[in-house]
């Protein structure tokens, strides 16, 4: 390909103390908590909207927030889940034991006030959001980010901050700056991808659903029973052996996280864009299934489908420490850890064969998957690129491995991310001491004073790092 050489002057903004790139979960939590802390903070989504895969992605279940015995999630994401519990903002079913008893409960949500109440919360924070924007390069010096370039309707800015949070979810910020990662399809197989759907007209009052075990016995037998059948009909154009199924978000809506799309590269463009193309198509494949084998669905109708692709899996930073599966089977906990979690290694199947399918239920249920009242801990230094001083990532982009990203790669562990690598940035600007030189000790004593649980006996000046 022929080189161009693009040069240009471009206005400079210096007076941030925090760049936070994305408006996702992680990129919510961390430029909220960081402007509650003190920080002026500039916010840069590429959509209209804050949530990320939570809203315009329509991923509308929060992954698991309990261990069956207690609640793992505090701080910045037991505040919203409250919230949105006494708003009316959670689906129809969901009570509080969601999040406090439950094992392995999915919380299903309406996005569209959660939208609305992002927005609220980066407000009163003072948080200064810039909608349609992105974060197209970066200038570093040494281990330093110097400044970040973002593009807009307005054209081009250099803005030059304090410290910097990247919450892109493809690590572009790091990338731009020249942080190792390691990548989808060259380290490890691509995980599919998913164009998600709202659909109404369900009839969530059929008998199927009031005289069985409710909404989740029907989806176990859409599972079991009505997607089989459907596979021997040849009904998809790729059999489909697994369905997260339709959740229940409003009194006759439904979301479907449901439809594979094989080989997606994240960091391609093209592959996106025919992705998003074929994902369309699979969504009235859906739409006829539901109408022909689910009880309830006769009626339904394809209301919308996401504007942005599910990615499940892009670029993940080299970092300070590399969180394992054995950690994760381990239940192991750490002195730095920011947070905890326990929700299953939801590593999807890398193409529709009967193989990889078991092979995905058997990391979903098999032995490996942590027990009841058991959690993993989610080290400081996981956020940290290696040897970097401003810079922390926050959310999918982190530093794990496969299938332990599978589980700690949701949204309500993205917002305990968040929330973490902020209130490190505020620590740094605060004493001068490098992300990747942070006293820990006093970062996990500030997240347990802002309510994040913390249930680590041993803490360290020092975090984790690889031998």
């Amino acid at each position: 390909m022929a080189a161009y050489t693009f040069s240009r002057d471009i206005p400079v903004e210096e007076n941030y103390d925090i760049l936070v790139a994305g408006g996702g979960p992680a990129g919510s939590a961390a430029a909220v908590s960081a402007a509650r802390l003190g920080a002026k903070v500039l916010l840069v989504e590429a959509t209209g909207c804050l949530g990320g895969m939570s809203t315009s992605g329509m991923v509308t279940t929060f992954g698991p927030m309990g261990d069956g015995e207690r609640t793992l999630v505090g701080g910045f994401a037991l505040e919203l889940i409250e919230t949105m519990h006494e708003r009316g903002y959670l689906g129809p079913e969901v009570t509080p034991e969601f999040w406090i008893t439950h094992y392995n409960r999915w919380i299903p949500f309406k996005p569209e006030p959660l939208k609305r109440l992002l927005d609220e919360y980066c407000v009163d924070a003072g948080v200064e959001i810039r909608y349609f924007t992105r974060l197209i390069d970066a200038d570093a010096e040494g281990r330093k980010v110097a400044g970040a370039i973002i593009s807009n309707i307005e054209g081009l800015r250099y803005i030059k901050a304090k410290a910097y949070i990247d919450a892109t979810g493809d690590a572009v910020l790091a990338a731009a700056c020249g942080v190792p990662c390691k990548v989808a399809g060259q380290d490890w197989p691509f995980q599919p991808a998913t164009v998600c759907s709202i659909f109404g007209g369900i009839d969530w009052d059929h008998p199927a659903y009031t005289t069985n075990r409710g909404t989740d016995a029907v989806r176990e037998q859409v599972k079991s029973e009505y997607l089989p059948q459907a596979n021997a009909d040849g009904h998809f154009t790729h059999p489909d052996h697994f369905i997260a199924g339709m959740k229940k978000i409003g009194e006759v809506t439904g979301n479907l996280n449901g439809g594979h799309i094989y080989n997606l590269d994240g960091l391609s463009v093209k592959s996106l864009s025919e992705g998003m193309i074929w994902g369309r198509k699979l969504a009235v494949e859906y739409t006829e299934f539901y109408r022909k084998y689910v009880p309830g669905c006769e009626k339904i109708e394809l209301a919308t489908t996401s504007p942005v692709m599910g990615v499940r899996d892009t670029r993940r930073i080299v970092g300070e420490f590399e969180l394992t599966y054995d950690h994760y089977r381990s239940g192991r906990q750490f002195p730095d850890q920011v947070a905890v979690y326990n929700r299953p290694a939801d590593v999807h199947s890398t193409n529709s064969s009967k193989e990889e399918f078991e092979r995905f239920i058997k990391d979903m249920h098999g032995a490996g998957k942590l027990e009841r009242g058991k959690c993993v801990g989610i080290p400081y230094s996981i956020l940290v690129p290696k040897d970097w001083e401003n810079l922390w990532v926050a959310g999918r982009c982190h530093s794990s491995e496969t299938k332990v990203h599978g589980s700690i790669r949701a949204q309500s562990a993205a917002f305990m991310m968040g929330q973490a690598a902020a209130t490190a940035a505020v620590q740094s600007i605060a004493t001068g001491q490098p992300a990747c030189d942070l006293d820990t000790l006093d970062l996990v004593q500030t997240l347990r004073e802002h309510g994040s649980y913390l249930p680590q006996q041993t803490l360290s000046r020092t975090m984790t790092r690889s031998d």
